[in-house]
């Protein structure tokens, strides 16, 4: 079975986030976006484990008796346990959990090291990498870096291996997570990548179908279980991750080195020659792609088991770039429903259904999606805190719908 996740998220108990970070919201918006295991996130937090308690759980994974208006009970909407944790170096770790027994035994052995951790769901401990790596692997839990490459709290932001990271336990060590301003192409030019599984999770603080599950993973199952799911992640017994799908990483906005008060796009020359401070007095921040660029030491060659990355925005987004419109607008919205209405759910409109399906629908919404699915877009990277900015180019032909629909026309999408 194919099985969609996305495994980083966070609950309202997180700073920053949502009030409508509870579980039978996440529940129905996922099953909206087609994703099928979500991580609970924040599971070492006392009040949203007790949450979590209440859910059936069976297998490490948990869910709602109920059907929530029959939404959740049709998808299929399950939970498993995870948390991103903050070192004392400001690295970013995510942890995947088998059982409630073992946040448990997480919480206990991290409360000693931490002053935020009944109050903040993503908590800070006074420990390296080696040593969270350690509790992590006697709780039985999966452990990697979270947005590896980001100039803020990632681990190649500090360190410039994981052996620095995590010492004895770089072995354990089972995945990188990209995070948004990078991609396949960018980790594969670091060789100690290269045996790793790497996770595009969406690190959601709204449920908002274009902020949950704006990254997501596909992975090759026999059932839904912590055990299968791990051993897709170890790539074990046939179970593997077969899809990772994620925003363009030049559209992240810390893919360039640019300034952090103006915004202002640096070379990585550029930046060195003038001590990293911009023109006009600002900070000066590296970006994912002069950091890949810094560590690179081959030249980004897949390993076999590396599965496809798709590179997609969330469907209301395409929606708006399509019909010119704004994200919020009543038009993208009225749109968005009817696709979700015909297709059931995001991942099934933007990774699965044929053109010609799509285009009985909306023919330039449609185009649009081609577009992402055939990298026809154009993209101005972001950088130092800011978004880059997606384009679709003027006249695209969609040959698919040239070679394949009764429809056979140019399509102007978006000015560029």
């Amino acid at each position: 079975m194919l099985v969609n996740a996305d495994l980083h998220i966070h609950s309202r108990y997180s700073a920053a986030t949502s009030q409508r970070m509870e579980l039978k919201t996440l529940a129905v918006e996922a099953a909206r976006k087609g994703i099928q295991l979500l991580g609970t996130g924040d599971c070492l937090h006392p009040k949203w484990l007790s949450e979590i308690k209440e859910l059936r759980e069976e297998n490490g994974i948990f869910r709602f008796d109920e059907g929530l208006g029959g939404v959740a009970e049709k998808y299929g909407t399950a939970f498993v346990l995870t948390v991103e944790v903050e070192d004392a170096r400001r690295v970013h770790h995510l942890l995947l959990v088998p059982t409630v027994s073992k946040a448990e035994e997480l919480f206990e052995f991290f409360s000693k090291h931490s002053k935020d951790i009944e109050e903040d769901g993503r908590p800070t401990l006074n420990l390296n990498g080696e040593e969270i790596a350690e509790v992590a692997r006697d709780c039985e839990a999966l452990i990697g870096p979270c947005h590896a490459f980001t100039p803020w709290t990632a681990l190649y932001a500090y360190h410039d291996s994981l052996k620095e990271c995590y010492g004895s336990l770089t072995d354990y060590v089972s995945f990188v997570e990209l995070g948004l301003s990078a991609d396949s192409s960018y980790a594969d030019r670091i060789s100690e990548l290269h045996e790793l599984t790497f996770l595009t999770n969406s690190d959601a603080h709204s449920p908002s179908p274009i902020r949950l599950a704006r990254e997501f993973n596909r992975f090759e199952l026999r059932d839904l279980s912590f055990e299968e799911l791990k051993m897709a992640i170890l790539r074990e017994k046939g179970r593997k991750p077969v899809l990772n799908v994620g925003i363009p990483p030049e559209e992240g906005k810390y893919n360039e080195s640019a300034c952090i008060k103006c915004y202002k796009h640096y070379t990585l020359e550029d930046a060195v020659s003038r001590g990293w401070r911009c023109s006009c007095g600002g900070r000066i921040k590296k970006g994912v792609k002069d950091r890949v660029k810094e560590l690179a030491d081959c030249d980004g060659t897949h390993p076999p088991h590396r599965p496809p990355y798709l590179h997609l925005i969330p469907l209301a987004e395409i929606i708006a770039l399509a019909l010119r419109a704004g994200v919020s607008s009543k038009a993208v919205r009225r749109v968005w429903e009817a696709f979700l209405e015909r297709f059931g759910d995001e991942v099934r409109v933007l990774v699965d259904a044929d053109y010609e399906e799509l285009s009985e629908l909306d023919e330039d919404v449609a185009a649009a999606i081609l577009a992402f699915r055939e990298g026809k877009i154009v993209v101005i990277p972001g950088g130092g805190g800011r978004y880059g900015v997606i384009r679709l180019a003027e006249d695209i032909r969609c040959e698919s719908s040239t070679e394949n629909s009764k429809h056979s026309r140019q399509l102007s999408l978006l000015d560029f």
